[in-house]
């Protein structure tokens, strides 16, 4: 199972832009208003800052996933102690996501099917995928959907541009300040941060090397494109408007109608962020069931596959509404983006840099 740098740069493209367009720009705009643009540019400072550490800690141990190398630099068993908030992570966001996706689906396509067949749907595409090819057919499934993403964006952006107005961005930073604009980009971060992942993605590259450029570029690349929709939402509906709605962005979409013409292009978007959606999924679910034996020592990774999806399956299905998953979030906001994406990171790397410094005196 190998990677190429451009496979790595389409898979992080693809895992960020998606969820960070449709799930952020609506508590950002709440906080940051016509400012939120400018939070937009924080938060992806912020990602390509923790993307950089997440990949200078996995190059220390190229040949080495996550899971091998914190043995390493800790030990045995402080190393273990410390992957269990991890494999907690990876285990609950996958059915988080997993669920989010089906709210998503049920709201604007299928609002008569059964939510648990929405979801048993997707996860069988995951389990799938992952049993097929493992990483190499994710980074394929990668290459093709990331560009058609891209693309998809674009066509928003073009199609939009007869319903902005100008004026809805003004004034710049007067009405709201410096804090609300830092609050603001925290939660877009978070979401950047989802970068992370590389640590258990490096060791499948067949050239390490490229894995620093194709990363940071794979998180540019995803934030330019959140920019530009965060844009196109304040300069459709102006500051407050979005800041009410679940799926602002969505809701632009909706609103597209060219010359009578173009119409009802909101399923087309839909589609493209289902896919997104299914890249993120088949990536976190790739690394928990790979993780998850490595830690385990199950010799044959795939037979984690069978232990993991029953366990996704039924925490997709334990929120009762929506509410319920953005009390997830804020959980994520508060404690798993300080410890698990930048406290934590860092440390390692120190140490793991110590370390080997020493050994080379």
């Amino acid at each position: 199972m190998k990677i190429s740098g451009y496979q790595l740069f389409w898979l992080i493209f693809t895992m960020i832009f998606g969820m960070t367009a449709i799930f952020t720009v609506s508590p950002a705009v709440f906080l940051a208003k016509q400012d939120t643009w400018i939070s937009i540019i924080v938060a992806t400072l912020i990602g390509l800052f923790l993307t950089f550490v997440a990949v200078k800690l996995s190059l220390l141990y190229p040949e080495q996933t996550f899971i091998e190398y914190s043995q390493t630099i800790l030990g045995k068993w402080l190393g273990k102690i410390l992957l269990i908030p991890y494999f907690l992570m990876w285990i609950s966001v996958t059915g988080i996501i997993l669920r989010e996706y089906a709210d998503f689906v049920f709201i604007s396509l299928f609002s008569s099917t059964p939510l648990w067949m929405i979801i048993l749907i997707m996860l069988g595409a995951v389990v799938y995928v992952t049993c097929t090819g493992g990483l190499k057919s994710i980074g394929r499934c990668g290459e093709i959907i990331g560009p058609i993403s891209a693309i998809g964006c674009l066509l928003i952006f073009i199609f939009s541009v007869k319903d902005w107005n100008w004026l809805r961005i003004l004034p710049v930073y007067a009405n709201t300040g410096f804090l609300p604009i830092v609050k603001g980009s925290f939660i877009p971060a978070s979401f950047l941060a989802e970068s992370f992942m590389v640590v258990m993605l490096i060791a499948f590259m067949s050239n390490p090397r490229r894995a620093m450029l194709s990363s940071l570029a794979g998180v540019a690349a995803a934030s330019v494109a959140v920019l530009a929709m965060t844009v196109i939402v304040i300069l459709v509906f102006g500051p407050n408007l979005p800041a009410k709605f679940i799926y602002p962005l969505y809701s632009v979409v909706t609103y597209i109608s060219v010359m009578e013409f173009i119409q009802n292009v909101d399923v087309l978007a839909v589609l493209l962020w289902i896919i997104g959606i299914f890249i993120k999924l088949s990536l976190y679910f790739f690394i928990t069931s790979y993780g998850t034996a490595q830690l385990f020592r199950i010799k044959r990774w795939k037979r984690a596959v069978w232990l993991i999806a029953p366990i996704v399956f039924v925490i997709s299905l334990l929120p009762r509404n929506t509410n319920d998953t953005m009390d997830y979030a804020r959980f994520w906001l508060a404690a798993v983006f300080p410890v698990n994406l930048i406290g934590i990171p860092l440390l390692l790397w120190m140490i793991g840099t110590i370390r080997q410094k020493n050994r080379a005196h």
